[in-house]
């Protein structure tokens, strides 16, 4: 059994977004591998709780590297940049840790998993360099810009912040001399996007697997018959943020102008404004505004609606989509980020990032062929099983392993 160490700053049971993708990656891989984990140690308890209970629990050893809270919080405040140089003495410290642990287990890879943003690659790969182990890096989320078309609305103060980024950004992919060193020493560079695929070609001429950084376990609910309905439920959630562009689905659905349509919302946030926006566009009636509601509650609404409506232009892989397919819920989108990968035109219809109002139009042509077309929709909720599959924490273990077996051959 192949023995790897595995960096992931932030790891934890039963969570979302960083720690739970990390959680997910190591208990799955731990089916395959025996798997060495050094993280921080803010979510140490959940780990050593649910560790003893798991089957592949005996494969998995965690190692601590802990910071204080007020760091945690700079890690959790995004935008706080400040973070960024704790970041990186932990990942120091995390390297030496790791010197400790090859000295004493005979590691066969060593693995880069998360934070996924390129900007810290962390030191495993010097620690490669000099023992001679294969490095793998990735999943890693490397979009070199924000759309700043889909700006509109937004305060003067976040243009310029967005504007500069992208300019950091760009600055940093292609003259980072980290970020080029880990890359050149990477056995593999796995992207977690399309978009990343493409930046890690054009700043470092690298060709980098697409594998998404985040998998869905596939699910069996029925499929029901919506075909008589009257009604046409359209469900958005997110946070009610510029990135998910909630005001361009209210315009889409102004767009659409049937009377059959129902938007339902549900994020977290003052909707105040978005709320006037649906009066001015006249489709305050068509609006069921939900706000912030469990997570069990979202599975129902997915389940009762009839497309997932996701507009965010900003993502890495968002598991909201994931569990939209895992419900049969086709799903409308934007073709970029991990959404872009993770829908095809089985499950789903997208469109290319183009200006807000061309994106109404389009939009709002795509929903106006599903509300039509109640067929195809079926279609579309029974195609939701293949893929879910297709992208189950399962597959990406497996294929995973398939490239520590090759990267450890070929050094």
């Amino acid at each position: 059994m192949l023995k790897i160490l595995i960096n992931a700053y932030a790891c934890s049971p039963n969570m979302g977004s960083e720690p739970g993708m990390a959680w997910n990656w190591v208990s799955n891989l731990a089916r395959y591998c025996e798997v060495h984990i050094i993280t921080e140690g803010e979510f140490q308890d959940k780990i050593e709780a649910v560790v003893p209970e798991l089957e592949q629990g005996r494969n998995m050893h965690f190692y601590y590297n802990p910071v204080s809270d007020e760091i945690r919080k700079m890690c959790w405040n995004q935008g706080d940049w400040r973070f960024y140089k704790y970041y990186r003495e932990w990942q120091w410290k995390t390297y030496l840790m790791a010197k400790d642990i090859c000295s004493k287990e005979k590691i066969d890879v060593l693995h880069q998993l998360n934070m996924i943003g390129f900007r810290e690659p962390g030191y495993l790969w010097k620690l490669s360099k000099e023992n001679g182990v294969p490095f793998v890096w990735g999943p890693v989320d490397a979009k070199d810009k924000f759309p700043v078309e889909y700006l509109d609305g937004v305060s003067l103060k976040t243009k310029l912040f967005i504007h500069l980024k992208n300019f950091l950004t760009c600055l940093q992919l292609r003259y980072s001399r980290r970020v080029l060193k880990a890359a050149n020493q990477a056995s593999i560079v796995f992207s977690a996007s399309s978009n990343s695929q493409h930046s890690f070609k054009k700043y470092m001429d690298i060709d980098s697997p697409l594998l998404n950084e985040t998998g869905c376990y596939v699910q069996e609910h029925p499929i029901a018959d919506k075909s008589q309905k009257e009604v046409f439920d359209v469900l958005w959630v997110g946070k009610l943020d510029f990135r998910k562009q909630l005001l361009l689905a209210l315009w889409t659905i102004a767009a659409v102008g049937s009377h059959k349509v129902r938007l339902h919302i549900v994020g977290g946030g003052d909707s105040t404004y978005y709320q006037q926006k649906a009066i001015d566009f006249g489709i305050a009636d068509w609006c069921v505004w939900h706000g912030a509601v469990s997570h069990e509650e979202v599975q129902k609404l997915m389940q009762k609606s009839d497309v997932f409506f996701f507009t965010s232009v900003a993502e890495g892989t968002p598991h909201v989509v994931l569990e939209a397919i895992g419900n049969n819920l086709p799903v409308v989108c934007f073709d970029t980020c991990g959404q872009g990968d993770a829908v095809n035109e089985n499950v789903g219809r997208k469109i290319e990032l183009s200006t807000p109002m061309q994106s109404v139009h389009e939009f709002a042509r795509v929903l106006k062929e599903l509300e039509r077309n109640r067929d195809l929709l079926k279609q579309m909720s029974e195609n939701c099983k293949q893929r879910q599959l297709e992208l189950s924490w399962e597959e990406k273990a497996k294929t995973m392993v398939k490239w520590y077996e090759k990267v450890k051959i070929s050094l």
